[in-house]
């Protein structure tokens, strides 16, 4: 009963968060279910003593990359910094490349840092207006923009700093450059098939006699017009220096500075009850953070309110963090009945002789249950992330390969239908899931779903 308990609660999540409410409330009622299917009777005590006390310390960990990331990108947006970069890749890369203009238009701008959504926001226009001029399908701009924002710039770049490749650094002791090689190598894969794919359907759409939009379509959307937009836009050289800031200097204190001062930092952090391995790979993406912002507030307080910018960017994060969190509090309650055990051996037991193979698994799993990768992530490495880096070492498997395989896999099956960040990318773009999703479950979900296969065979015969 303890074990349908597990399932009946993880289904309803999905299900009723597809349906569209919130987990800041399905998430501690559907965890208190399973504590009651289970057989216990304490569900006060779960609530306030492990739902909010895994909340809290979620919350502590992650609550500044959430803030300063939201920040970022919403003064990269009002600026027109990241305008500027998509448009001058566009221009650079010509029309009759616009697939590949707008991949790395979005791949540029997240590897840089700033959220999806505002590159979906920034990036769309663009997009739009080029692909009605060279009568390129409309509903191939939403897997564009899933490609350039969804995959190998969240999960696979080494140096990434979304939160995707922030999450598991206290886990498994690294930092956002963890296994460059395979970051990299996947990162190729995933960028080449999945410009392909869309390369390949825009001709067979086109030679079918498909233009800018199907005949029974009409575009109501607003977007595609992009008067106006070079005017508010700055320099090039201005829009590209914070990006260079978030990741040159995250590189330098991740693996220079903080690393030089490991015997400084130690006594001091024992203090605290952490270690500098937990520590370093965060407070690098934060200060590199912060200092990137500064510069832009600095070099543009007259172009912008700079106190609307950053409230609105303040605000706009704190849905983000309090879902995830909220999913986290869900899986460590979940991860504590006794029913779990059950689960938690069965993932085990998939490859005893690789916890590569049951990391991919569990997170992406668990990704695709609660349709947030980062949310997945959490609740897989919070159950079971102690337990992967120990059978890591055990069986002398470098924890950044850890690390890289947990990204890889929480980038798969999150962009299922129901994924928040793929309702809200159609709905940007004007577009269903009947036109479109068949394109971006294609790059975003399969296409990563092989790479992460490749990556744990890379993996497991040592590349890093």
């Amino acid at each position: 009963m303890g074990v349908f308990g597990i399932i009946l609660s993880l289904g309803l999540l999905m299900y009723l968060a597809y349906r569209g409410i919130t987990v800041l409330v399905l998430a501690p009622i559907l965890a208190l279910l399973a504590v009651l299917m289970s057989g216990e009777a304490s569900l006060l005590p779960t609530y306030t003593e492990v739902f909010m006390v895994n909340l809290a310390n979620y919350l502590k960990s992650y609550f500044p990359l959430f803030l300063l990331g939201a920040i970022f990108g919403k003064l990269m947006d009002e600026t027109g910094a990241a305008k500027a970069i998509a448009h001058a890749i566009v221009e650079k890369l010509g029309k009759n490349r616009s697939i590949l203009a707008i991949v790395l238009s979005c791949g540029i701008l997240t590897y840089g840092g700033v959220s999806l959504f505002v590159v979906a926001f920034a990036v769309y226009p663009l997009a739009a207006a080029l692909f009605k001029e060279t009568g390129m399908p409309k509903r191939l701009i939403p897997a564009c923009i899933a490609l350039g924002s969804f995959t190998f710039t969240m999960t696979a770049l080494p140096g990434t700093p979304q939160i995707q490749n922030a999450i598991p650094i206290p886990f498994f002791k690294t930092d956002a450059y963890a296994a460059p090689v395979l970051g990299l190598i996947a990162g190729i894969v995933m960028f080449s098939l999945g410009t392909l794919w869309i390369q390949q359907r825009a001709k067979k759409m086109i030679a079918a006699g498909e233009g800018y939009l199907p005949d029974y379509m009409t575009d109501e959307t607003a977007a595609t017009v992009e008067a106006g937009v070079e005017a508010k836009m700055p320099p090039l050289g201005l829009s590209l220096i914070p990006i260079g800031i978030v990741l040159l200097l995250n590189f330098w204190l991740s693996k220079v500075y903080f690393p030089g001062q490991t015997e400084a930092l130690t006594p001091i952090l024992e203090k605290f009850g952490t270690t500098p391995g937990k520590v370093i790979g965060i407070w690098s993406i934060i200060v590199s953070l912060v200092i990137s912002i500064i510069f832009i507030l600095v070099t543009n307080y007259k172009r912008i309110n700079v106190m609307e910018a950053v409230n609105k960017g303040a605000y706009g994060s704190m849905l983000a963090i309090l879902n995830t969190a909220s999913e986290v509090g869900y899986g460590n309650v979940i991860a504590g009945l006794a029913a779990f055990a059950a689960v938690k051996g069965a993932l085990l037991g998939i490859a005893p002789g690789n916890p590569l193979i049951s990391e991919a698994i569990s997170v992406n799993v668990l990704a695709g249950i609660t349709g947030s990768a980062s949310g997945g992530m959490s609740i897989a490495l919070g159950a079971l992330g102690e337990t992967y880096y120990n059978l890591a070492i055990a069986k002398g498997i470098n924890p950044q390969v850890l690390h890289r395989i947990a990204a890889l896999a929480c980038g798969g099956l999150d962009s299922l239908p129901h994924n928040g960040a793929v309702i809200t990318l159609l709905g940007i773009c004007g577009l269903n899931h009947k036109l479109s999703y068949a394109d971006v479950g294609m790059v975003s979900v399969v296409i990563p779903l092989a790479t992460t296969i490749v990556a744990v065979i890379l993996g497991t015969i040592g590349i890093v």
